[in-house]
């Protein structure tokens, strides 16, 4: 089968397209034909050299969506659409290939009015984003901090906090341009940081009230900044780390606020917890109260620009490779 492998972890140009053996059945495993593959931060640490377990050569790609190969299983019958994350791309090869052997306990429905490339940009961002918002005690009437309403975190935890009955689903963005193109998809509280300060927006939007969940997976000097947010008793769980490993935060808004503070990562999570989050996205999606965010489309051998302009040019939804 075709695919794009890393051969070494030393930047977009060791990513190249190469004939390799196709997958084969396994027990517990049921062979994908994938037909499109989310593009993330993660393949590019990859790929940088920022995840040292990881050895190359690697077909990259964490995420994906397909149809199951015969012989299928009663769950997820020959023909069946279905969209995956877990530790490809990772400790195995990933979706960046024609074909792929997934773990059983992975595998979950796409429903009839997503399309493939849609459902191959949601398992990640989805599920880390339902998964911290249950884990963070949110219920209907909080307010939600999820900063970067671009990326895929931020913007699958404003849509599903916003779904599920939040007081407010609050979010930011670095540049008027998303700004704009943000209200006009219909996200009223976001706050644009090259003209206000997070502290100041999250007031001006809350009428002077803190949060009661914040969700950030942008971290740097920003993971302080929302500490900063939070209400009374109010949760902060921090997953990302794109602009910066490294921040400074004010104990005071820990100890006064009686607040907590946590990391998160989605490769931890029982298969009973992904379980619980897909069965309220599901939901969400088929009703089209979450509607999913793709912004460019490219072909499988175009993977390195791919995942060039999704680190480089941080556009505004999903980056997906299609086969």
């Amino acid at each position: 089968m075709r695919a794009m492998r890393a051969e070494s972890f030393t930047g977009y140009g060791a990513l190249k397209l190469v004939e390799v053996p196709g997958p084969r059945a396994a027990a517990g495993r049921i062979l994908v034909r994938i037909k499109a593959a989310g593009v993330t931060p993660l393949d590019h640490t990859l790929l940088s050299g920022g995840y040292p377990p990881a050895t190359p050569p690697l077909i990259l790609g964490n995420e994906g969506a397909g149809v199951v190969e015969a012989p299928g299983d009663s769950s997820f019958p020959e023909g069946a659409r279905v969209m995956f994350t877990g530790p490809y791309g990772v400790s195995e090869d990933g979706t960046y290939g024609e074909s792929i052997a997934v773990r059983l306990e992975d595998l979950c429905l796409i429903p009839d009015n997503i399309d493939d490339a849609t459902a191959a940009g949601m398992p990640l961002a989805y599920l880390t984003a339902q998964i911290t918002l249950m884990q963070a005690g949110f219920a209907p009437g909080k307010i939600v901090l999820a900063p970067a309403i671009g990326g895929a975190v931020g913007n699958a935890v404003t849509q599903l906090a916003r779904a599920q009955g939040a007081g407010m689903a609050i979010s930011t963005t670095t540049s008027p341009a998303k700004a704009k193109q943000a209200r006009a998809l219909g996200f009223e509280h976001v706050i644009d940081l090259s003209a206000e300060d997070l502290a100041h927006g999250v007031a001006r939007i809350a009428g002077g009230r803190g949060v009661d969940v914040v969700i950030e997976s942008v971290g740097g000097a920003l993971t302080g900044q929302a500490l900063a947010t939070l209400a009374l008793n109010g949760v902060l769980t921090t997953l990302g780390y794109s602009a910066g490993r490294e921040t400074t935060i004010d104990v005071t808004d820990l100890i006064w606020k009686r607040a907590s503070m946590s990391g998160f990562s989605l490769f931890a999570q029982s298969h009973a917890v992904r379980a619980a989050a897909w069965a309220a996205i599901l939901p969400l999606l088929a009703s089209g109260a979450v509607k999913p965010i793709v912004e460019r489309t490219y072909k499988l051998e175009e993977s390195a620009e791919a995942l060039r302009h999704l680190i480089e040019d941080r556009p505004f939804g999903r980056v997906i490779v299609a086969h």
